[in-house]
Order: C-alpha cells, then sequence, then structure tokens
C-alpha cells in the first residue's frame, strides 16, 4: 500500500514556544513553524491560535494527502488521559485536556505525551539514539525534561507521569523553584532560567568584576551569557562550569537508577558544546560507583532542536491509527 501521501501533525508545546510540523512516514518534516505560547493567558485563546495558524497549512495538502491525526508533547502531558496537569512552566493552571481540546478544534484524532517523552521517541526513532534499548533523555531548555527508555519501552509510570527528573532534589534546601514550590530541584539549575539565575547570584557575589555580563547586570537572560561565554568571559565560563556539575552529579544518579546505554543531552543549553559538556561529563563520573564507570555514553542530539519532540509527537498518530 502507498503510504507516502499520508501525514501526521506533531505539535511540541513549549512554556515559550509551540513548534509544529506536518510529518511523513520517514519522518521527514515537510512543513513546520512556531507560535509564541506564554503569548496566551487563556488556553481557548492558544488553542484558536493554534487553529488559525496550522489551518491554512492543513487545507493546501489535504487534497493531495491524508492527515490521520495530531501528536502533541507538552509539559506534564498525561499519555493515558490526553490532558496537561498542573504544568509549573505554563501559564495555563489545573487540569487541561488539551488533546481533547484539539481533536475537537481540529476534528483530527488527538493524543499527548510529556515533551521530553515526545523527543526522547523522535531520537529513538530517528536521531542519535537508534537501536539502543536503554538511554534517557534531558531537555535543557525553558524546564529540564526527560524521558526514560528501558528494555526498548518508553517509561510512563502506573499515572502517566514517569521520569520527571528535572524536578528531582539534587540540592536539599537549595535555591526555590517559583513554579513548584521546590527547593533545590535539578531545574532550578540546569535549564535556561537557572543558569540565568545563577549568574545573577555570581554577579551579586562579586561586585567588582570586570565580567562582560555587568552591562546587562538588570536583565540577564541565557543567551547573553552564552554570548560572553564565546567571547571567553570568566563568569560567564564559571556559570557554565557550576551548571554542568549539578548536571553531572544528578545524571550520575540517574545512570545508578536505569543502567542506560547513553544519555542524549538536546535543548537550549547544548549550544555551549564543550562550555557544558566537559564539566557535565566529570562530575557524573565522579559520583559514580566503578561499576557504572566509563559506560555510559553521554551525547548531543543528532536531531534539530525544533525537530526531536516534533517527530516524537508526530509518532503517537500512528499509534491512534493502529489502535483504531
Amino acid at each position: 500500500m502507498d503510504i507516502s501521501n499520508e501525514l501526521a501533525i506533531g505539535i511540541d508545546i513549549g512554556g515559550t514556544n509551540t513548534k509544529y510540523g506536518v510529518v511523513n512516514h520517514r519522518g521527514e518534516i515537510l512543513q513546520q513553524g512556531e507560535l509564541r505560547t506564554d503569548k496566551y493567558q487563556e488556553v481557548e485563546s492558544y488553542i484558536d491560535a493554534l487553529f488559525n495558524t496550522l489551518q491554512p497549512i492543513i487545507k493546501s495538502i489535504e487534497k493531495a494527502n491524508v492527515i490521520h491525526g495530531i501528536g502533541i508533547g507538552a509539559p506534564n502531558g498525561n499519555y493515558y488521559t490526553g490532558t496537561i496537569e498542573y504544568a509549573p512552566n505554563l501559564k495555563w493552571k489545573g487540569i487541561i485536556p488539551i488533546a481533547k481540546m484539539i481533536s475537537d478544534k481540529f476534528n483530527l484524532p488527538a493524543a499527548l505525551t510529556n515533551d521530553a517523552n515526545a523527543a526522547a521517541v523522535g531520537e529513538m526513532t530517528y536521531g542519535a539514539a537508534r537501536g539502543m534499548k536503554d538511554f534517557i533523555m534531558i531537555t535543557l531548555g525553558t524546564g529540564v525534561g526527560s524521558g526514560i527508555v528501558a528494555n526498548g519501552q518508553l517509561i510512563l509510570g502506573h499515572d502517566g507521569f514517569a521520569g520527571e527528573l528535572g524536578h528531582t532534589i539534587i540540592i536539599p534546601g537549595g535555591r526555590l523553584h517559583e513554579g513548584t514550590g521546590l527547593r533545590g530541584s535539578l531545574e532550578s539549575y540546569a535549564s535556561a532560567t537557572g543558569l540565568t539565575k545563577t549568574a545573577v547570584e555570581l554577579l551579586e557575589k562579586n561586585p567588582e568584576t570586570d565580567s562582560l555580563l555587568k552591562s546587562h547586570a538588570g536583565d540577564i537572560n541565557s543567551k547573553f551569557v552564552y554570548e560572553c561565554a564565546m567571547k571567553n568571559d570568566k563568569m560567564a565560563k564559571k556559570v557554565y562550569a557550576y551548571t554542568g556539575k549539578i548536571l553531572g552529579q544528578a545524571l550520575a544518579n540517574f545512570v545508578m537508577f536505569s543502567s542506560p546505554e547513553a544519555i542524549v543531552l538536546f535543548g537550549g543549553l547544548t549550544r555551549a558544546g564543550d562550555m557544558i559538556m566537559k564539566p557535565t561529563r566529570e562530575h557524573m563520573e565522579k559520583n559514580l560507583l566503578p561499576i557504572f564507570q566509563n559506560k555510559v555514553k553521554l551525547i548531543f542530539s543528532e536531531l534539530k532542536e525544533s525537530d526531536a519532540a516534533i517527530l516524537g509527537a508526530s509518532a503517537l498518530v500512528w499509534e491512534i491509527k493502529t489502535d483504531l
């Protein structure tokens, strides 16, 4: 049977931006784009904007193709219920029946999973984790997400929320995470937000520094920290060294939990390359038992940042089709 014209839509809902793409069976993204997530205070307005953005694309391709459904990756997305539940990095609070709302709006079947789980599926199918049965995907963006694959299966847990490694406590009593109220979670340190807070704290502790960071002292963000580090700014490099230290310590715990073949790092912070990778690897190995040392590959994603979660989310559509 010719499946070349059978398509799926993949949607990756992030705390700041939503990325979407039309995907075929070979994992080729035929059209893609994005819109702001944080612009919409109400989920209904967001879905209206998503519909208005995607509908012209759907209309332009549906005469020659069959769109089988929409797959969605989202923070705190529950695969079993199709709901986003208490996502700390989204403006919409409580339990949001996002899959049903999108399905009703587009008149297409829709399925949901955690955004990092979607990225893990994309990586396993098309990226650096091809052929692997045991790996962990860590997404380093606005937050820290994770997808755990063991024995070839994505770990979902009994309620659909397994694998929230970003909210595990790595420094007891440490930095406050405003979205959850937790103190010392990995996300408080190893996300873009956490990295920015580290830069601000270092500046406050070292007010006499001649760091380039001082030029934006009142409005530092992760992009500016990266730009300063690329200009060989010592304090900006210290920010990455500290972030890598915390991340490496956390990864050591994760390795001793599931003994993966690899940990795949994905997301905006990975653009820093060795500035984040070297301290992460060093502190991961330093905190492992000898039976785990030098066994786990620590690698960057092979997929474009915008592609992994889109591809993984779109793969949910083929599961829907199989179940029908």
